[in-house]
Protein backbone atom coordinates (compact mmCIF):
# COMPACT_ATOMS: atom_id res chain seq x y z
CA UNK A 1 0.00 0.00 0.00
CA UNK A 2 1.37 3.23 -1.03
CA UNK A 3 2.24 5.54 1.40
CA UNK A 4 0.21 9.71 1.38
CA UNK A 5 3.69 11.10 0.15
CA UNK A 6 4.12 8.63 -2.33
CA UNK A 7 0.78 9.20 -3.56
CA UNK A 8 1.63 12.75 -3.39
CA UNK A 9 4.60 12.47 -5.33
CA UNK A 10 3.00 10.70 -8.12
CA UNK A 11 -0.29 13.57 -8.43
CA UNK A 12 2.93 16.57 -8.48
CA UNK A 13 4.56 14.04 -11.52
CA UNK A 14 1.33 14.78 -13.68
CA UNK A 15 -0.86 11.86 -12.43
CA UNK A 16 -4.15 12.96 -11.60
CA UNK A 17 -5.62 9.67 -10.55
CA UNK A 18 -3.67 10.11 -7.11
CA UNK A 19 -4.84 13.18 -5.99
CA UNK A 20 -8.17 11.18 -6.28
CA UNK A 21 -7.07 8.70 -3.79
CA UNK A 22 -6.30 10.81 -1.20
CA UNK A 23 -9.61 12.62 -1.90
CA UNK A 24 -11.36 9.27 -1.78
CA UNK A 25 -9.07 8.01 1.34
CA UNK A 26 -10.03 11.58 3.66
CA UNK A 27 -13.30 12.41 2.52
CA UNK A 28 -15.13 10.70 5.53
CA UNK A 29 -12.64 11.48 8.07
CA UNK A 30 -13.21 15.15 7.07
CA UNK A 31 -16.68 15.09 6.59
CA UNK A 32 -17.53 13.22 9.97
CA UNK A 33 -14.71 15.98 11.97
CA UNK A 34 -16.46 19.04 10.03
CA UNK A 35 -19.99 17.60 10.87
CA UNK A 36 -18.83 17.48 14.61
CA UNK A 37 -18.32 20.99 14.80
CA UNK A 38 -20.40 22.76 12.04
CA UNK A 39 -23.56 19.81 11.84
CA UNK A 40 -24.39 17.81 9.01
CA UNK A 41 -25.82 20.94 6.99
CA UNK A 42 -22.75 22.51 6.38
CA UNK A 43 -20.23 19.53 6.81
CA UNK A 44 -20.23 18.81 2.88
CA UNK A 45 -19.25 22.60 1.79
CA UNK A 46 -16.61 22.33 4.02
CA UNK A 47 -15.33 18.95 2.79
CA UNK A 48 -15.16 20.60 -0.78
CA UNK A 49 -13.55 23.83 0.78
CA UNK A 50 -10.85 21.53 2.62
CA UNK A 51 -10.36 19.75 -0.75
CA UNK A 52 -10.15 23.00 -2.81
CA UNK A 53 -7.62 24.62 -0.32
CA UNK A 54 -5.32 20.72 -0.36
CA UNK A 55 -5.35 21.06 -4.77
CA UNK A 56 -3.89 24.76 -4.74
CA UNK A 57 -1.59 24.02 -1.51
CA UNK A 58 -0.68 20.41 -2.30
CA UNK A 59 2.52 21.23 -3.84
CA UNK A 60 3.30 23.44 -0.74
CA UNK A 61 2.89 20.16 1.37
CA UNK A 62 6.37 19.57 2.97
CA UNK A 63 6.67 15.73 4.54
CA UNK A 64 9.49 17.37 6.81
CA UNK A 65 7.00 19.49 9.15
CA UNK A 66 3.88 17.25 9.11
CA UNK A 67 2.47 13.91 8.00
CA UNK A 68 -0.14 14.47 5.18
CA UNK A 69 -3.00 13.57 7.89
CA UNK A 70 -2.04 15.93 10.42
CA UNK A 71 -1.46 18.71 7.30
CA UNK A 72 -5.00 17.87 5.59
CA UNK A 73 -6.90 17.99 9.24
CA UNK A 74 -5.42 21.31 10.03
CA UNK A 75 -6.52 22.73 6.79
CA UNK A 76 -9.78 21.38 7.93
CA UNK A 77 -9.82 22.83 11.48
CA UNK A 78 -8.70 26.43 9.89
CA UNK A 79 -12.04 25.84 7.47
CA UNK A 80 -14.11 25.48 9.90
CA UNK A 81 -12.61 27.89 12.09
CA UNK A 82 -13.33 30.74 9.85
CA UNK A 83 -16.49 29.19 9.18
CA UNK A 84 -17.42 29.38 12.71
CA UNK A 85 -16.09 32.85 13.08
CA UNK A 86 -18.21 34.24 10.16
CA UNK A 87 -21.38 32.52 12.25
CA UNK A 88 -19.86 34.15 15.36
CA UNK A 89 -21.37 30.96 16.86
CA UNK A 90 -18.13 30.51 19.27
CA UNK A 91 -16.06 32.10 21.57
CA UNK A 92 -12.48 31.51 19.60
CA UNK A 93 -10.54 32.52 22.67
CA UNK A 94 -10.84 29.19 23.87
CA UNK A 95 -9.74 27.67 20.89
CA UNK A 96 -5.94 28.46 21.01
CA UNK A 97 -5.30 29.63 24.59
CA UNK A 98 -2.29 28.42 25.87
CA UNK A 99 -2.08 26.68 29.65
CA UNK A 100 -0.08 26.94 32.76
CA UNK A 101 3.03 24.49 32.97
CA UNK A 102 1.05 22.46 35.35
CA UNK A 103 -1.81 21.83 33.52
CA UNK A 104 0.43 20.97 30.57
CA UNK A 105 2.33 18.09 32.68
CA UNK A 106 -0.89 16.49 34.22
CA UNK A 107 -0.34 12.92 33.06
CA UNK A 108 -2.51 11.29 30.75
CA UNK A 109 -5.01 9.08 32.50
CA UNK A 110 -7.90 6.66 31.70
CA UNK A 111 -10.57 8.57 34.33
CA UNK A 112 -13.68 6.67 32.91
CA UNK A 113 -15.14 3.62 33.91
CA UNK A 114 -16.72 0.53 32.33
CA UNK A 115 -20.45 1.73 33.34
CA UNK A 116 -19.50 5.00 31.49
CA UNK A 117 -18.02 3.45 28.63
CA UNK A 118 -21.24 1.77 28.22
CA UNK A 119 -23.34 4.98 28.30
CA UNK A 120 -20.90 6.38 25.50
CA UNK A 121 -22.55 3.68 22.95
CA UNK A 122 -25.79 6.03 22.64
CA UNK A 123 -24.36 7.94 19.85
CA UNK A 124 -27.60 10.75 20.00
CA UNK A 125 -26.38 10.66 24.24
CA UNK A 126 -23.07 10.73 23.00
CA UNK A 127 -23.39 13.94 20.84
CA UNK A 128 -25.47 15.85 23.17
CA UNK A 129 -22.79 15.48 25.97
CA UNK A 130 -19.81 16.26 23.48
CA UNK A 131 -22.12 19.58 22.50
CA UNK A 132 -21.33 21.00 25.94
CA UNK A 133 -18.12 20.60 25.87
CA UNK A 134 -15.91 23.35 25.30
CA UNK A 135 -14.66 23.32 21.70
CA UNK A 136 -10.96 22.98 22.27
CA UNK A 137 -11.46 19.92 24.14
CA UNK A 138 -13.82 18.44 22.12
CA UNK A 139 -11.84 18.88 19.05
CA UNK A 140 -9.17 16.88 21.11
CA UNK A 141 -11.57 14.27 21.74
CA UNK A 142 -12.50 13.54 18.23
CA UNK A 143 -9.28 13.36 16.86
CA UNK A 144 -7.95 10.93 19.41
CA UNK A 145 -10.96 8.25 19.20
CA UNK A 146 -13.09 9.17 15.70
CA UNK A 147 -10.04 10.08 13.42
CA UNK A 148 -7.22 7.61 15.29
CA UNK A 149 -4.52 10.43 15.08
CA UNK A 150 -2.39 10.23 17.93
CA UNK A 151 -1.40 12.87 20.75
CA UNK A 152 1.87 13.94 18.54
CA UNK A 153 -0.15 14.55 15.28
CA UNK A 154 -2.86 16.60 17.36
CA UNK A 155 -0.40 18.95 18.39
CA UNK A 156 1.41 19.12 15.24
CA UNK A 157 -2.43 19.72 13.82
CA UNK A 158 -3.18 22.37 16.49
CA UNK A 159 0.46 23.98 16.75
CA UNK A 160 0.70 22.93 19.85
CA UNK A 161 2.80 20.85 22.67
CA UNK A 162 2.18 17.51 23.00
CA UNK A 163 1.77 18.23 26.90
CA UNK A 164 -0.98 20.43 26.28
CA UNK A 165 -2.82 18.38 24.26
CA UNK A 166 -2.58 15.98 26.85
CA UNK A 167 -3.57 18.13 29.32
CA UNK A 168 -6.55 19.30 27.20
CA UNK A 169 -7.56 15.53 26.97
CA UNK A 170 -7.29 14.65 30.53
CA UNK A 171 -9.61 17.95 31.16
CA UNK A 172 -12.11 16.64 28.49
CA UNK A 173 -12.37 13.34 29.79
CA UNK A 174 -12.97 14.92 33.20
CA UNK A 175 -15.94 16.95 31.87
CA UNK A 176 -16.79 14.01 30.00
CA UNK A 177 -17.39 11.97 33.09
CA UNK A 178 -18.95 15.16 34.77
CA UNK A 179 -21.25 15.45 32.47
CA UNK A 180 -21.88 11.31 32.00
CA UNK A 181 -21.93 10.23 35.47
CA UNK A 182 -25.05 12.18 36.93
CA UNK A 183 -26.90 10.24 33.84
CA UNK A 184 -25.71 6.92 35.35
Amino acid sequence: MRSDEEIIKEYLAGDDESLKTLIDKYTSSIYNFSARFVGVDNAKDITQDVFLKVWRNIKKFDSDKASFKTWIFRIARNTITDFLRKKKSVNFSSLDTEEGTFEENIPDEIILQDEIFSKLEDVEMLNKILDKIPINYREILVLYYQEDMTFKEIGGMLGKPLNTVKSYHHRALILLKGEIAPKL
